[in-house]
């Protein structure tokens, strides 16, 4: 399936990774053909995708859907939005304002993907899990390090017990050391690290709860998440999806922290007031 063609649809973008071999001939189908399949029945888009209506109803599933009227609906409005959704690819003769003003279009273009991939009560229980938990631990590698990383550094001014690891040993250390009043927040673009997989697969056992954030909903990582939280950027020319991802990532990470803080503004205004308090003396030794 070509990347461009995708862009249009964030949701099937976002799962294409983890679907079956007859479940992308679906979405392909789907993509190629979106305003035909529109007008289709279960019966007529299982026909024109060599599939059957069984396979059809568990890739609804899959996409989130309960059965291709909603499904519809989501492509829909995918559609409405597809003539300002151009997309930005970098070519080696660009100048630095085209490449800076293409970057900036697709790191916009990728959030508004995210807004219409992200679960909004998913984010909420997600805050409930993370505002009543003893601990939090923030896990993930490469790009992905760098999200846990400032996360844990926002999160830590609620006054929450967090802690981040980027190192595979500390990570299923603390994991395996975890408690069911424990959460663990996993952040992978892929989905698919085994170190990773894992830590979680350990903190799980150990009765831990589990928040994942990543590109592919479909993923064995998502898989394991009590609560998933799914943003993805794109893929251009000298940048990495996973690398544009990042930001998206950081932005969930955001929304997650403002419904936090929130629940338990008192709480985050008299931490802001001493963290600035503090943070003023040492601008004055």
């Amino acid at each position: 399936m070509e990347e461009m063609k995708l862009q249009v649809f964030p949701v099937l973008r976002s799962a294409y990774g983890g679907l079956t071999k007859s479940e992308r001939r679906i979405a392909d189908y789907i993509v190629d053909h979106p305003g035909e399949v529109m007008e289709e029945t279960v019966a007529d888009l299982a026909v024109h995708a060599q599939s059957s209506e069984i396979t059809i109803s568990r890739f609804c599933k899959k996409l989130g859907c309960s059965g291709l009227k909603e499904l519809k609906l989501m492509l829909a409005v995918d559609l409405s939005a597809a003539p300002q959704k151009d997309f930005h690819d970098i070519q080696a003769g660009d100048t630095g304002c085209q490449v800076a003003s293409k970057v900036f279009a697709n790191i916009a273009e990728g959030l508004q993907d995210t807004l219409s991939l992200l679960d909004y009560d998913a984010v909420d229980e997600a805050a409930r899990l993370i505002l009543k938990a003893r601990r939090i631990y923030v896990f993930g590698f490469g790009n992905s390090a760098t999200v846990c990383m400032d996360m844990a550094t926002r999160f830590l001014r609620l006054g929450l017990a967090i802690r981040e690891y980027a190192d595979s040993h500390m990570q299923v250390t603390a994991a395996a050391l975890m408690t069911p009043a424990d959460v663990v927040l996993a952040v992978s673009h892929s989905g698919a690290t085994k170190e990773l997989l894992q830590s979680v697969r350990a903190a799980k056992a150990a009765g831990g709860k589990v928040i994942v954030i990543t590109s592919h909903g479909q993923s064995p990582l998502a898989g394991e998440a009590d609560v998933c939280l799914c943003g993805m950027g794109r893929e251009v020319q000298y940048t990495s999806e996973a690398g544009a991802s990042r930001l998206i990532h950081m932005a969930i990470g955001d929304v997650l922290y403002t419904r936090i803080a929130m629940q338990e503004e008192g709480l985050f205004r008299e931490n802001i007031k001493k963290m600035r308090q503090e943070i003023g003396k040492k601008r004055q030794l």
